[in-house]
Formats: C-alpha cells, structure tokens, sequence
C-alpha cells in the first residue's frame, strides 16, 4: 500500500475558475476560522497556514466582510498586499450583522452592494477584488438589480469577476443572463449534496466553477469529533448546528466507517477521501471544482493539498454514494437563506 497522506512538496494542479477567469490551484483555502467561529485563533498560525497555502499552489483565498465583522479582510491585508499578483482574493457581501450577537440579516440592494464593496476593499487594502460573491440571496430583491448593481462595479474597475452563494440553478441562469458570473460557492460534500438537484447540472452547463464550501461536513468528515456539545470548544459555532449534537451527531458519526475503510485503503486520512470525493464527483458532471477547506494548521493545509492526487475507485465511489442520504439534522438551524429553501 501506497501512503500519500504527506504532500510532497509539488504545487497542485490548476483550474481556470469559470469561463475566462483566473487561472487558480485546484483546492482553495477558506479563511473564515481564522477570526471567529471555531474557538480561539493563533494568528502567528494562520499567518504560517497563509504562507504554506501560497507554497503548495493553493492560490484561491477566500473571506467574506461577515467572518469576524470586517476582522477577517484585515487580517488578510498584510498577506495579500505581500502577495498580490501571486493570489486570486475572494470576498462576499449581503450577510449584515449588528450589535445583537444573535441577528443575521440579508441585504442585496445596490445601495448595499456598493456600501459593501467599498468597505471591503478598504479593509483588504486593494484596489480591486478578483472575485466578488453575493453571499446569500434576499428573495424579495430582484436578482438583476442585485447581480446588476454588481456588475457596474466590474465595469469601474473595483471588482474582476462576479460570484453567487446559495443560489438555485433557476437563480444561477438568471442571475448569469445579467452578467457572466465565475462561480458559484455552495455547500457540497459527502454530508450535503442537495446542490446537485439544480445548481450543479446548471453550473456546468453555463461554464462556471462550482466553489464547494465545507467540503469536510465542517470538520465532522474528519472524524476529529463525534458530539460538538462536548468536543468543542464553547463558543463554537457547530455547538449549535443540528447535525453535530445530541442524537444526530451520533448516527452521523457513525456513517463515517465507510470513509474510514477507504481511507485506510488509501494510506489517506477520512478528510482526505472527502476531498477527493468533491474533486471527483464534479467530474462526473463535467464541473470545473475549487473546494474551499478551512483550516488554521500549515500541516492540515499540506494534508488538504495532497488530497488533490488521490482518485477513488468505483467501487470506493460506490460505498461511499449513500451517506448524504442517511445524514440526521439540517445543514442550519434556519435554512431560509440558503438554496435548498427555494428548490422546487
């Protein structure tokens, strides 16, 4: 048996992210933990994980003005303005919070999406954005003033490409009928694949990337923890996600021996296989694919970037095809925001 757990040293292939986009590493990285969410932050760490990523051609960095209220984009700043020509930046805009730790809003009106874009990039210290998402979906917006008002900023020169989170392949059509829009960022992943009911078949259809977020189930693909409720750290936000507690996490947990057994077979680790599996399963769509796994570690960075040379058998495929069918609890605890509440 092979191990190919250890990345060796080889920057990763690339990609092109949609129709006349950038040239990126096929495997980002998500940055959203390195300021909130997931418990406390060893920034001297995720400066190292930043550096590794950018060594190992992990070249899709991506943040959103929501992950720390603004503190994420900062953070970044420094590293980006190192490395500008060397990185594909990716921020989003439209999920507004306030003094009350409890509230989410959704905004898209254009008076919003510029407000947003200037915040951000003042707060990223750049000139232009490679690649602008609209995070979430406000339904009572019509998707062609939102996705309109977004496009005006790419003919001023403050934004490269366009993005979409969350949205329906309907919405993804419309919304690219507008203006050509790069890709799409959508949970997807052996735990949830209810994009693959409208938003895959459409994304590769129209030649946009598909940008898996949480490819890794948000941690519990790796087998790191069975029940967030007491393997977590307290402020993390999981403790209150409905798969990763009570009797939930512990049938998903145990829907996890498959992604063991084949992780064994491959020297690998079970994120690995998740990764692999994205990787793969876009394939059979004929979808260009980025996954976007978050991570603080350099060493869990180089571990994520050497999924990218495994390829699974079909009948790996095969065992590992029913378990996001079998997945106990909702993605959120409110799914109104995301895709699968406007699916028809």
């Amino acid at each position: 048996m092979t191990v190919i757990s250890e990345y060796d040293g080889s920057p990763i292939e690339q990609a092109e992210l949609g129709k006349g986009g950038p040239l990126v590493g096929v495997q980002g990285l998500g940055c959203m933990g390195m300021s909130e969410f997931y418990g406390d932050t060893d920034e001297a760490a995720a400066r190292e994980t930043l550096e590794a990523a950018l060594a190992a051609g992990v070249t899709l960095i991506d943040t959103a003005d929501v992950y720390g209220r603004g503190r994420n984009e900062e953070f970044l700043a420094p590293f980006v303005a190192a490395h500008r020509e060397e990185i594909t930046l990716a921020t989003k805009f439209a999920i507004e919070r306030s003094d009350d730790p409890g509230y989410r809003g959704v905004r898209n009106d254009p008076a919003y999406v510029r407000q947003a874009v200037e915040d951000s990039l003042r707060r990223l210290g750049v000139e232009v954005i490679d690649l602008y998402y609209m995070h979430r979906r406000d339904p009572a917006v019509p998707l062609a003033e939102s996705v309109g008002a977004m496009a005006e900023l790419v003919r001023e020169g403050k934004v490269r490409h366009l993005g979409l989170s969350e949205v329906t392949g309907a919405e993804l059509r419309e919304a690219h009928a507008v203006h050509p829009i790069a890709a799409l960022q959508s949970e997807w992943s052996l735990f949830s694949r209810d994009v693959e009911r409208s938003a895959v078949g459409a994304a590769a259809e129209l030649g946009v990337a598909f940008v898996p977020y949480s490819p890794l189930g948000r941690g519990f693909l790796t087998g790191a923890f069975t029940d967030a409720s007491t393997d977590l750290a307290a402020e993390d936000f999981r403790r209150r996600q409905p798969r990763f507690t009570g009797d939930n996490a512990k049938a998903n947990a145990a829907l996890l021996a498959p992604v063991r057994e084949v992780a064994e077979a491959h020297g690998a680790s079970p994120a690995q296989i998740a990764l692999a599996w994205v990787q793969q399963r876009a394939r059979v769509h004929g979808l260009t694919v980025v996954p976007i796994p978050g991570t603080r570690k350099a060493t869990r960075l180089r571990e994520n970037a050497a999924a990218t040379r495994i390829t699974l058998t079909a009948a790996e495929l095969e065992l590992l095809e029913p378990i996001a069918s079998r997945v106990a609890g909702d993605r959120y605890p409110d799914m109104t925001f995301t895709s699968a509440s406007r699916e028809v």
